[in-house]
């Protein structure tokens, strides 16, 4: 999240509106909740999660054990058994 000087984005009267309810500090404006985007979209990690637990997925249909898929994604058995299980 960036932060961004009030003064320099918003009309003065607006400025002045907000300085009666606080000075100095920070303020959080959320997004219109339809525009919001879900957990991990602006960085993309959200779908190298996806694509990391299909190559999971695969490799233990392919055989590949359990204990081995922990090992190698440095997971636990209990989260490799809940991706290979959603499914």
């Amino acid at each position: 999240m960036k932060y961004v000087n009030a003064a320099g984005l918003l009309p003065r009267e607006l400025v002045q509106e907000l300085q009666e309810y606080i000075q100095g500090g920070y303020i959080y404006v959320p997004a219109i909740h339809e525009q919001r985007k879900c957990w991990g979209e602006s960085s993309g990690y959200r779908e190298e999660l996806i694509q990391r637990n299909r190559r999971i997925v695969e490799a233990y249909r392919n055989g590949i054990s359990m204990e081995e898929l922990a090992d190698r994604y440095h997971l636990s058995i209990y989260a490799i058994r809940k991706i290979i299980y959603q499914k």
